[in-house]
């Protein structure tokens, strides 16, 4: 008996420790890796290096130095060289090591064993990323980062650079409109593609951009946004009367830049410029960004009048997105199905959008015609995103690189509140006054929908 009660005193704390931490790795994953993962497999990693290199093929016949050195100070057996490992840095979401490669060998050869690594040290997923010719990063993810999106605290947001979402490997995707100046987003109903709309115009509703928005569904996605823009279409009538005006705003700007190309003799290289980034701070126009909502409403005809009018806005688009990028004009392009068979011009118009987001869409053909020609191994990424999993998407550019993301929650509420107290800040374009959305004088009220929508972060 005495033995029994010692057991049961012994056990019931065991058990609840053993409960406490089941339960923080399903609630908590975070707090997991930082009380538990992050000890574990740093061990791992440690103790079973070596042996795990060489089951890996990422091991080199040692030099001949050394075999002499080992021969002449023991009798131990002379073993194949691992990469030699640097500093292990502990994250709040994995680890970091530093390697480097033995003349023999490349990335491609660390990155084709990422998996085995994986299962040998026990976490999520392991990345690999070149630092310099011969070095190598791992970036080890203890757990799924995508399931509870938190974004990293130390983010700098600067200029047309918004932090919009986490990558798989831990690390936000920031969109640069400087560095991908357009891009074609795509996603069906309840994809989370409204979410990611959400956060690029939050965030660029704290910066000196002039925001530009079409939306041919009456408006009910970009206008809780109306204090912060500076101009907003609602219908393909309004926006085929107000693309104009970018058109001849854009004229206007090559004709700022080109007066300032008047070069004499004496003008210092630096004056000399191409676009509105090259102009003196005082005389630079601000930049514009134009969001487009469901750009197929500006494809789809019924009469033979509408169809003249869709020829018009999408030779527009396409001049926007071509010249637009000198000027400071860029291009956020939305809606949920992109094809070919929207009709003339929509496959030139792709073309000239470089960055590619795909949430989960209805087709197959659909992320072909946003990641086909770019990714195609991202193709049958985008096909796999599940529906429980609203945000995710997968995100890539024409260099042919592509990694999953998903969106933070942040409802749309929230988002209107920052536009309305951020309105002083929407400059004064004379060509786009006209289009200006009448803003409410009293606070901005979402109305609480009657089913409450589901984070996107479930």
């Amino acid at each position: 008996m005495t033995d029994l009660a010692t057991l049961l005193e012994v056990g019931g704390p065991v058990a609840a420790l053993g409960g406490g931490v089941a339960y923080a790795r399903a609630r908590h994953p975070g707090v997991y890796w930082s009380t538990v993962g992050l000890p574990v497999s740093t061990v791992r990693l440690l103790s079973s290096y070596g042996s795990v290199m060489e089951a890996c093929g990422l091991t080199v016949a040692p030099s001949r130095l050394r075999v002499l050195a080992v021969k002449a100070t023991t009798r131990r057996e002379v073993r194949p060289v691992p990469p030699r490992r640097g500093i292990i840095r502990p994250t709040t979401t994995g680890l970091r090591v530093r390697l480097r490669l033995a003349p023999e060998q490349e990335p491609a050869d660390v990155a084709a064993s990422a998996e085995r690594l994986r299962h040998a040290w026990g976490v999520h997923a392991v990345y690999v990323t070149t630092i310099k010719p011969g070095v190598v990063e791992l970036r080890l993810v203890g757990f799924d980062v995508l399931r509870q999106v938190r974004m990293p605290r130390k983010l700098r947001p600067d200029l047309l650079r918004v932090p919009v979402a986490l990558r798989e490997d831990a690390t936000p995707f920031v969109r640069d409109y400087r560095t991908v100046p357009h891009q074609l987003t795509l996603g069906a109903t309840l994809s989370g593609k409204s979410m990611y709309l959400r956060h690029l115009v939050a965030g660029l509703a704290r910066q000196p951009v002039a925001l530009v928005g079409i939306d041919c569904k009456r408006g009910v996605e970009l206008a809780p946004f109306a204090p912060r823009l500076s101009a907003l279409a609602t219908d393909p009538e309004q926006a085929a009367e107000l693309l104009p005006m970018l058109i001849r705003e854009m004229e206007d700007r090559y004709d700022l830049i080109k007066a300032r190309q008047g070069i004499t003799p004496g003008t210092p290289d630096e004056e000399i410029t191409s676009d509105i980034w090259g102009l003196p701070e005082h005389e630079r126009p601000v930049p514009v960004v134009l969001f487009v909502d469901e750009v197929a409403e500006l494809f789809l005809v019924a009469t033979k009048k509408d169809e003249e009018r869709r020829d018009e806005m999408v030779t527009q688009l396409i001049r926007l997105a071509q010249l637009g990028r000198a000027a400071g004009i860029y291009l956020e392009v939305c809606g949920q199905r992109f094809g070919a068979e929207l009709g003339k011009g929509a496959t030139m118009l792709r073309a000239q959008l470089t960055g590619r987001v795909c949430h989960r869409v209805n087709d197959e053909a659909s992320a072909k015609m946003a990641l086909g020609d770019i990714a195609p191994e991202a193709v049958m990424a985008a096909c796999a995103i599940a529906p429980e999993r609203p945000g995710l998407a997968v995100a890539g550019d024409t260099s042919g690189g592509w990694s999953r993301i998903r969106t933070p929650y942040l409802s749309l509420g929230d988002a209107a509140r920052i536009c309305q107290e951020l309105a002083h800040l929407a400059p004064d374009l004379p060509a786009l006054k006209p289009f200006r959305p009448d803003v409410p004088t009293g606070p901005v009220e979402i109305p609480t929908p009657v089913v409450r929508p589901h984070p996107v972060t479930d």
